[in-house]
């Protein structure tokens, strides 16, 4: 018999976001919809230790949520004549969902729809990516505040006021026309690739890839592509997220240490994917219209394209961010463009602009690696020696504690 608590595990981490996605189309609400999926989880470890796990524990935990959410409405005494409505509204479409899909429905998906409802201009730019990564994503609290570089508090307390707003402004759950698109399209954007972001390097845990969030985010850029297809900027997202998700079984050591790029097995990297990732972003640049997805995708396909980290192109990406920093001067792009220069224009060069950012990225553990590593090629052992301890306490993760700590052990004393 399987194990009910780690089938209902899967479950929540593989199907929650879809599963609450539906439960908020049927319900309109996202606390109930919250509420009835914990609910549902609950009865699972109730239910299946006696009776056994379902064939298909997902449909049951969707069934049951929904069962939730109609005794929910019916609970609420104050709400009588629209709990009666809302509880027959639910078991109709139930029903339809179990019957056939809806013909006049032209976005099926529920997750499209819910990253759109979220993402309502109505609410602020931060709002709409925190909520949906939380609601859709499947993050907590900490991963998305990590995401935003913001104290968990506050961005517990943006994610109340974001729901309050969409309950009280009676926003539509609902693809917007397409003459509405654009308006909101950046915002999505921004939510599938953060979605991949703590795919690729996971907040905490003993695991630096999350696969089950990379596979997510990838879908969802491709279902944006299907929706949008003549925006090269999806397309650039999409590709970006292909180039990078391509050196995923090179990024760990069999024995579990992170490996940098340049120490990567390129054997292990799926060239297969990266192609169509750097094929994508060409046809994407050859529209004319370069944005920040699609030059982040260029970049990561000159390193795909390279048989070496020495024999990569750096002056090219260098020429790449800076561009891209034009487009968006954000302090983590020309972190990435220090290393470029680095890499271009000797260590020195690199660690300049590093420096010039310390005070912009003081929690940010990446940048202290960065400095770390660039002062340990000095020879600069006692400066790197520091850096590499404040990038300990600012990290989470386990695999790139270790990485740190290796780094640190490495160091001569002297």
């Amino acid at each position: 018999m399987r194990d009910a608590r780690s089938v209902a595990e899967a479950v929540y981490r593989e199907e929650a976001g879809k599963i609450i996605a539906t439960l908020i189309r049927l319900s309109g609400s996202f606390d109930l919809a919250e509420e009835a999926l914990q609910e549902a989880l609950a009865a699972a470890l109730e239910s299946w230790p006696q009776r056994g796990v379902p064939d298909k524990p997902a449909a049951w935990i969707t069934s049951t949520a929904q069962r939730r959410l109609i005794d929910a409405v019916r609970r609420d005494s104050t709400r009588r004549n629209k709990a009666s409505a809302l509880a027959h509204h639910i078991e109709v479409v139930t029903q339809n969902d179990e019957i056939a899909e809806d013909p006049d429905m032209t976005y099926p998906d529920d997750r499209l729809r819910l990253i759109f409802t979220c993402c309502h201009p109505a609410l602020a730019v931060e709002a709409q990516v925190g909520l949906t990564l939380r609601t859709l994503g499947g993050l907590s609290t900490s991963e998305i505040a990590r995401a935003f570089l913001l104290p968990e508090p506050t961005l517990a307390q943006r994610l109340v006021r974001a729901k309050r707003k969409i309950q009280d402004a009676r926003i539509p759950y609902e693809v917007p026309p397409k003459d509405r698109l654009a308006e909101r399209l950046a915002a999505v954007q921004a939510v599938i690739y953060l979605i991949f972001n703590e795919s690729y390097s996971a907040t905490s845990g003993a695991q630096l890839v999350r696969r089950d969030l990379a596979a997510e985010a990838i879908r969802l850029g491709r279902l944006l592509c299907q929706l949008m297809p003549d925006e090269p900027e999806n397309q650039g997202l999409l590709a970006l997220m292909l180039l990078q998700d391509s050196r995923r079984d090179a990024r760990v050591s069999a024995d579990g240490r992170l490996m940098t790029l340049e120490e990567q097995d390129r054997s292990l990297w799926d060239h297969e994917q990266a192609q169509s990732g750097a094929e994508l972003v060409e046809r994407a640049l050859r529209q004319g219209a370069p944005g920040k997805y699609q030059l982040q995708a260029a970049i990561a396909a000159l390193h795909a394209t390279a048989r070496s980290a020495e024999s990569t192109d750096w002056p090219q990406i260098v020429a790449l961010y800076d561009e891209l920093a034009r487009l968006n001067p954000s302090p983590v792009i020309r972190l990435n463009q220090a290393v470029a220069v680095a890499m271009a224009h000797g260590i020195e060069a690199g660690l300049n602009a590093i420096d010039g950012l310390q005070e912009q990225l003081q929690h940010y553990h990446l940048m202290h690696a960065a400095r770390a590593d660039f002062l340990r090629r000095l020879g600069r052992w006692a400066e790197a020696r520091s850096a590499y301890r404040r990038a300990l306490e600012l990290a989470t993760n386990t695999v790139e504690m270790k990485y740190l700590n290796d780094r640190l052990a490495s160091l001569p004393h002297s």
